[in-house]
């Protein structure tokens, strides 16, 4: 936002920030250098052979998963563990986000060739999503064109996974509520078992971009870590998106330093490295790529 208002500016080059109501698929688009782009995405992408977009170490999506996981607010299901053979609808297979979900169970002794998966929007008539990704689906996985929210509340599932809560989530009458009781302290030993919050999108820029100017991965990596930085002190500087926004920054700051979400290929090694052996440990990369892979260019 900093860069869309101007409060920070491009050095040495003009940059056009489009802002979209879907993640752009970018290798589709001539008008576009660069742009979002799920992580997962682009890691298959790399595990294929196609280099035709580099990936900046630039994460401009991250968050926890274990509060993405959803249950009945009448369910008996309260740990991750739980969800041994139980029946799971997801908003997409292939993604970045539900990859780091799926990891979660798989930590806790979940066999996901045990599960009944089904992929299909959260809301009914939701469109401009590839839930399917380039991998055929396994065979404990279909996908549905009805939406997961009211199949949950149907009993159709015994949890759902979306990055997105149902908007009657926010409501006192809501059905649902999230499968771990106390999410937060779940994330927290998370982080403080491994080091990282979970990226989920990135910024890339197509190769033939790069070769045109072979200075653009640096001057837009540079360009949005201050961008980054300016968000962050005005956020400090007014914290009212929240009625206890001040103290979240606060205990923010004092589990995670000075930046919880750091750019730069060195300080995401660990999570790049533990985002490719899961793609690979699901099945959705035929070969296990390598960290030092993603970022190569």
């Amino acid at each position: 936002m900093p860069i869309v208002t101007g409060a920070v500016r491009a050095e040495g080059f003009e940059l056009d920030l489009d802002s979209r109501a879907v993640t752009p698929d970018v290798l589709s688009e001539p008008g576009l250098d660069g742009g979002e782009t799920s992580f997962s995405r682009y890691v298959l992408g790399r595990a294929a052979g196609d280099d035709r977009l580099v990936g900046l170490p630039v994460f401009v999506m991250r968050g926890f998963r274990h509060r993405c996981v959803l249950v009945r607010r009448d369910s008996d299901l309260t740990a991750l563990g739980q969800l041994k053979g139980a029946r799971i609808g997801l908003t997409g297979w292939p993604d970045s986000g539900n990859t780091w979900t799926r990891a979660l169970l798989r930590a806790e002794g979940v066999d996901l060739t045990g599960v009944t998966w089904t992929v299909g929007p959260l809301v009914a008539g939701e469109t401009g999503k590839d839930r399917v990704g380039p991998v055929p689906f396994p065979d404990n996985v279909s996908l549905t064109d009805d939406g997961l929210a009211e199949g949950l509340a149907e009993g159709r599932y015994d949890a759902i996974m979306t990055p997105f809560m149902p908007e009657e989530f926010f409501t006192p009458d809501s059905r649902f509520r999230h499968l771990l009781t106390d999410h937060r302290a779940a994330e927290l030993a998370y982080y403080r078992q491994t080091g990282f919050v979970p990226g989920i999108h990135l910024v890339t820029l197509k190769r033939e971009s790069v070769e045109r100017n072979p200075w653009l991965p640096q001057a837009v990596t540079e360009l949005f870590e201050r961008s980054k930085r300016h968000w962050l002190a005005r956020r400090r500087l007014l914290a009212d998106t929240t009625p206890w926004l001040l103290a979240d920054l606060t205990g923010t700051a004092a589990t995670f330093g000075a930046d919880w979400m750091p750019y730069g290929a060195a300080p995401n090694a660990a999570m790049v490295a533990a985002f490719c052996t899961e793609l690979h440990a699901q099945g959705i990369a035929n070969r296990r790529i390598e960290a030092e892979e993603v970022f190569a260019a």
